[in-house]
């Protein structure tokens, strides 16, 4: 039986899902996927309520889709900006090494908004509600996932990349 909340995040999800066909998304970076989007199990759980990809510091990162910057500046000691899209979808890149945009900028997709940090972080609302960002991307989505082991079959370190989740 779907609780109240599943049934919630499941319309949303088909909303975007509906919607994005007029704003027309693409991703934000041309980097490999290193951690998917996870829906928690509940709005206070763990998951990933976005798409880690593995980028190379200063990459630019380009807006998802046409949009207003609503937000551009610090939180947690991150630099952050948020983009609301005429569907309503508001698309947000973490993590970033520099903004390179302002409140009330209007952004075209693919326009810079800043440049990554070590990691990059891509996420997507409506309202409160956290979708899967690739469900934006329709077939342009994250093209392709990169694994990298960071254990030998010995279980010596080969690998010295940070991990975050």
């Amino acid at each position: 039986m779907l609780s109240l909340l599943s049934l919630r995040t499941t319309l949303t999800a088909l909303t975007a899902v509906v919607t994005l066909a007029a704003v027309g998304y693409r991703p934000p970076i041309d980097a490999p996927v290193v951690d998917p989007f996870r829906a928690p199990p509940a709005p206070w759980a763990a998951g990933n309520r976005g798409i880690d990809y593995a980028t190379v510091p200063g990459t630019r990162v380009g807006a998802a889709a046409d949009g207003a910057v609503v937000f551009a500046g610090m939180v947690g000691g991150s630099l952050h900006v948020v983009v609301r899209h005429a569907d309503g979808i508001r698309t947000s890149y973490s993590f970033l090494r520099t903004v390179l945009v302002h409140r009330g900028d209007r952004v075209v997709r693919g326009e810079p908004v800043g440049t990554a940090g070590d990691r990059f972080h891509f996420g997507a609302r409506i309202g409160d509600v956290y979708i899967d960002p690739a469900l934006l991307f329709g077939d342009a989505g994250p093209s392709r996932v990169h694994l990298v082991p960071d254990r030998d079959a010995a279980g010596a370190v080969v690998s010295d990349r940070v991990r975050w989740h």
